[in-house]
């Protein structure tokens, strides 16, 4: 099994429906996101995914989130775009993204060099 993970981010502003603090209000972060896969297989190169393609996957997701008030995007416009719902929605949207041979294991999201959540199904 051979497992490979890639960094990215993007820019947003959100606010916490119901939290009982400043996250309430309008507020921004630079998202680091980190993307694990699996795959069993190489191909006839000798890689389990190009790097490069996951990286390209990656920023297709988060494309519509970048530079973004995540509260109007959806499904944020019905769900509290809190960085446990960020991290989900990138695992099934990254995960219908790419299918196939590959398996995504996880996906954190760091709101801060020093807070992340970790998505795993």
């Amino acid at each position: 099994m051979y497992e490979l993970s890639i960094r990215g981010h993007f820019d947003a502003a959100h606010a916490l429906h119901g939290y009982p603090g400043e996250c309430a209000g309008l507020h921004g972060h630079t998202w680091d996101i980190e993307v694990a896969v699996r795959g069993e297989s190489l191909d006839d190169v000798g890689i389990v995914y190009d790097f490069k393609r996951l990286k390209a996957d990656l920023e297709a997701v988060v494309a519509p989130l970048d530079h973004a008030y995540l509260n109007e995007v959806p499904p944020f416009d019905v769900t509290n775009p809190t960085a446990e719902n960020l991290a989900k929605y990138i695992y099934n949207t990254l995960t219908e993204e790419i299918g196939g041979k590959i398996t995504v294991t996880e996906v954190s999201v760091w709101e801060s060099p020093v807070a992340r959540i970790t998505y795993r199904p």
